[in-house]
């Protein structure tokens, strides 16, 4: 019994690494190790050998299994006093940067069409969200009949008794921003005018508060085939596809004229939508030539002057580049969604001169 201690002992203090340990413990208090084959004896003994030689034997294994633990102990220690002689670490210096949060997808992606349109010469018109009926509707030739002028359809100002200011609306498109910076800036001209506007709807497709551009192009000799290319332009620089088709069909607006809706080409893969490939459209804005009586409104002789002018709706090319598919999701979920769809923070430049974060 004291040779097995010894021996056994004399291992462990030995024992360079956990894995030297390890085969120690199996051949000593294993299964099959030296100590158990010993207690398996104990049954061939008499009662009083077993009394004698049973508790050695438990006391034996205890103290080999002390030591071992006591060994992989000292062993960790040295590993780690080792290390920190090793490593080196300077608790004073600063730590490393994290950037905290997202950027929008209406924010980005209205940063991305300001660029584009900036490359082709259009700059940034703004004005504001809340708006006389006379800018938002009748400067655009939308008659007093017209149902966007009901207030099922537009959000209306209420007004104190006796207030006889001209009635105002949150603006339901950007262009009373095309009618301010016409009287502002007159002829020639070339804008786009990005920002929320406001319609009572919802679903999965519309929403009470949206964002919208649009686009004004005012000069003597402008046509629906300049309309045609910068439209065809943007597509392909937004979506990032080279030769993107497009389809213009005559529709009606009452403040255009000729006026056309815009499809671009696209397909569905598998329930996925893919934008410049197949035999599919889908309408994307609505654009035209600009009615003369608009021009008029503006302070511009429609007799010298002719443009083109179109709109579209900010979120709904977000879904579509990004493939987000409900609309309600910009404004009303829980914005760690932005992750999923590859909106996390950005070192990029923005038209604020600064970085987005």
């Amino acid at each position: 019994m004291d040779d097995l201690k010894q021996k056994y002992l004399k291992l462990v203090a030995d024992a360079a690494d956990e894995s030297a340990l390890e085969d120690i413990r199996l051949a000593a208090v294993g299964k099959k190790g030296e100590v158990a084959l010993k207690m398996r004896e104990l049954g061939k003994m008499t009662p009083e050998e077993r009394q004698t030689v049973g508790p050695a034997l438990n006391a034996l294994k205890d103290e080999i299994n002390s030591a071992l633990a006591a060994k992989k102990a000292a062993l960790g220690d040295a590993a780690l006093d080792e290390r920190l002689r090793s490593e080196w670490l300077d608790v004073t210096l600063p730590v490393r940067a994290q950037r905290v949060g997202s950027i929008h997808p209406v924010s980005q992606v209205t940063e991305e069409l300001t660029a584009i349109f900036a490359e082709m010469g259009f700059s940034v018109a703004e004005g504001p969200r809340i708006d006389t009926d006379w800018y938002n509707f009748d400067a655009l030739n939308i008659p007093g009949h017209h149902p966007a002028r009901a207030e099922m359809d537009t959000f209306y100002m209420a007004r104190v008794e006796g207030d006889d200011r001209p009635p105002h609306v949150l603006r339901t498109h950007t262009s009373p921003v095309q009618i301010r910076t016409m009287e502002a800036e007159g002829a020639p001209l070339r804008i786009i005018c990005p920002g929320g506007v406001y319609r009572a709807d919802y679903d999965q497709t519309h929403t009470p508060m949206f964002h919208q551009v649009e686009g004004l192009a005012i000069d003597k000799d402008i046509s629906m085939a300049n309309l045609k290319w910068v439209l065809e332009e943007f597509f392909s620089a937004f979506f990032e596809i080279d030769g993107i088709k497009t389809r213009f069909r005559a529709s009606h607006f009452p403040f255009t004229e000729p006026s056309a809706e815009v499809d671009i080409q696209c397909s569905w893969v598998d329930g996925q939508l893919r934008i410049g490939e197949g035999d599919g459209w889908m309408e994307v804005l609505g654009s035209g030539m600009v009615h003369p009586k608009v021009l008029q409104a503006g302070g511009i002789d429609p007799d010298v002057w002719q443009g083109f002018a179109f709109g579209m709706g900010i979120d709904r090319i977000a879904m579509l580049k990004y493939g987000i598919p409900d609309l309600r999701a910009f404004f009303d979920s829980d914005l760690r969604w932005l992750r999923h769809y590859g909106f996390a923070s950005l070192d990029q430049p923005n038209l604020h001169g600064g970085l987005s974060r």
